[in-house]
């Protein structure tokens, strides 16, 4: 009985001592096929032009490619549930926004994920303005006008959005309230197809993120009115901010990524180390200088709290404006 004991002490620790070497290992050899990035809102947008700029910069250091799958619809809800339900082992992974896992989770009344508990923080990648833009046939110039052709005109004018719940509706949400006006909410699947038709004047207004409107400000085809940030953006420095007329007024969104929870740590560490590796890229900087979004790169631990402390920022804000989500 001795011997048999014996024996299945040693096969036992023999095991162990193989899992123990076999799992670090494949962390170590991660990835070994290509990875896929959920960016949760149409193409064309700004998560993902940040989002294809950053993939693009990880495939060379990672030595495989990271692919960008949009999966739009419900302001991101779609695209996050899917990942928050993949395989955890990092082959998955979401480009995750403010709507994503701060305002839709504070707005929904039926919540398909729970923004902390589901997920595992990886990084987050970068701050973004957003920036009031309108058609250029509106007549107005600049915030202060286009109050005042709201106050003026009740009812008669809409703004587009990259969805219901998303930051760039709470944006619009946020100034009728502070401003005093009026305007009809038009949502889209994503910024692009918002886009799209306020430049084709079917919507005259929209807040949306910086980088996607800032080649359609240079060309002409949109007019800015204004940043939303407390501070002007340096790659549009003459360009005023919204609260230089609604005092007060600040909205912007940001792009981290998240992996399913339960994705091993070694696994998640590789994963951050080329994300920083992609944000340090020459190329990189310079494109998010472009349009002004700001470089950040933190540890898990570190967007893990930023996550907590966006939930707790939006949520007095998300019940004064009463918006709510099926």
């Amino acid at each position: 009985m001795s011997v048999t004991l014996n024996r299945r002490t040693i096969l036992g620790l023999a095991i162990g001592s193989l899992i123990a070497s076999v799992f670090p290992a494949a962390a170590e050899t991660f990835p070994e096929r290509t990875i896929t990035l959920v960016v949760p809102f149409a193409a064309g947008g700004s998560t993902d032009l940040v989002s294809r700029l950053v993939a693009a910069s990880m495939s060379k250091t990672l030595g495989q490619q990271v692919i960008v799958e949009n999966v739009g619809g419900a302001g991101g809800n779609l695209g996050a549930g899917q990942v928050a339900r993949a395989e955890p082992d990092g082959y998955t992974i979401l480009m995750g926004t403010v709507a994503t896992h701060a305002l839709n989770p504070l707005m929904l009344k039926t919540k398909p994920y729970d923004p902390i508990e589901d997920f595992a923080p990886v990084s987050l990648l970068v701050l973004v303005p957003n920036v009031l833009v309108v058609n250029p046939q509106l007549p107005v110039n600049n915030v202060k006008e286009l109050i005042q052709l709201l106050k003026d005109n009740p009812d008669k004018y809409s703004y587009a959005s990259s969805g219901n719940g998303t930051p760039l509706h709470l944006s619009g949400e946020l100034f009728k309230s502070m401003a005093g006006v009026t305007m009809e909410h038009i949502p889209y699947k994503g910024s692009g197809p918002a886009l799209n038709d306020v430049i084709g004047n079917q919507v005259p207004i929209m807040f949306d993120n910086l980088p996607s409107s800032s080649g359609h400000i240079k060309a002409g085809t949109l007019k800015a009115l204004g940043v939303t940030t407390k501070e002007r953006a340096p790659s549009f420095p003459d360009l005023p901010t919204v609260a230089e007329a609604v005092p007060g007024y600040e909205t912007y969104t940001w792009n981290a990524f998240f992996a399913p929870a339960g994705t091993p740590p070694e696994v998640v560490a590789r994963l951050n180390e080329a994300a920083k590796a992609a944000l340090a890229d020459p190329e990189v900087i310079a494109r998010m200088k472009d349009f002004s979004a700001t470089i950040v790169g933190s540890t898990p631990d570190e967007l893990a709290s930023h996550v907590k402390a966006e939930i707790q920022k939006w949520e007095p804000v998300v019940k004064s404006t009463g918006v709510t989500l099926d």
